[in-house]
């Protein structure tokens, strides 16, 4: 079976794991490289990246992603999963919540926050995920992380639930962020649903379904749902290079041009992407400033070369 290279945007359901989605991808598809960019919670639903063949190395820039969500907090219950799915921790009175406090709350939530992570996350602790030491019922201190909120929103309010839609940087816990929350407003909260509605440049209107992809493996057309690895980069800047860089360039030399190489750097930034006088994607370079020299940094074999 021939290799299969690129991503596939999947709109995960509810009730299923990130590595679930991926388990059935590499059984119906036969490809052995299969990997997702961004776990979402099994209560969650929403966009997942399942990348495939050579798409996995390019995981860590989905990863990297801004990400999009929507998510319904519900006031007056904590839980210790910080979501619908925990144990109830406290209950508290939300009837003090009007929106006006709400919105002003929500100011505290933009920009630049500290956030700490649930005790239920993959985060490691002494080599252990958090989830797995929770469940043991071992509680450990977490230390706060520097997280980016590009946009909060207030979409709807009826108490004691509120409607919010997020766009933040990686790493931030919407669940941590409905509990941080819940705990400023003193009542307490937790996160009762969450979408994901983007990761990177892959939205929700454009996700598969779950049986939209059985049925195309079914009846033999789900590459039509492939997207080719180089789009998660084409913000970068393109080269398009000759047989002789192409070579170089396979074999892990640098490209060395003419004049000053620092004046090309300026035009392409300090990476991109590049490709043979085919259009095939050949991988990614980095510009090294001390030598001046243009290094591979990931490069790609041409499927069928």
């Amino acid at each position: 079976m021939t290799s299969v290279d690129g991503i596939l945007n999947i709109n995960k359901p509810w009730g299923k794991t990130s590595f679930s989605i991926v388990s059935l991808v590499k059984r119906l598809s036969g490809e052995k490289r299969v990997g997702h960019a961004g776990t979402l919670d099994p209560a969650a639903t929403g966009v997942l990246p399942v990348c495939l063949g050579q798409g996995t190395r390019i995981i860590q820039f989905l990863q990297d992603a801004t990400k999009a969500y929507r998510a319904q907090i519900e006031f007056g219950v904590a839980t210790d999963t910080y979501d619908a799915t925990g144990s109830i921790t406290s209950k508290g009175d939300p009837s003090g919540v009007s929106r006006e406090k709400l919105l002003s709350a929500l100011t505290s939530f933009r920009g630049l926050i500290q956030q700490t992570p649930p005790m239920y996350s993959a985060v490691k602790h002494g080599g252990k995920p958090l989830y797995q030491l929770a469940r043991s019922g071992i509680k450990v201190e977490r230390k706060s992380r520097l997280r980016q909120v590009y946009h909060l929103e207030l979409i709807d309010w009826q108490p004691p639930v509120a409607t919010i839609e997020v766009e933040c940087g990686k790493g931030t816990y919407i669940r941590s962020l409905a509990h941080d929350l819940g705990q400023l407003l003193g009542c307490g909260a937790n996160l009762k649903s969450l979408t994901r509605l983007r990761c990177g440049l892959f939205g929700i209107e454009d996700a598969v379904s779950v049986p939209q992809l059985e049925d195309a493996f079914r009846y033999g057309y789900w590459q039509h749902f492939i997207y080719p690895m180089d789009i998660v980069l084409l913000h970068w800047a393109a080269m398009v290079v000759g047989d002789a860089a192409e070579e170089d360039i396979r074999n892990g030399r640098p490209l060395v041009f003419e004049g000053d190489g620092s004046l090309l750097a300026s035009s392409y930034g300090n990476h991109c992407r590049v490709y043979n006088r085919d259009g095939c994607f050949l991988g990614m370079l980095c510009f090294d400033s001390e030598r001046g020299q243009w290094q591979p940094e990931k490069v790609f074999s041409i499927t069928g070369k």
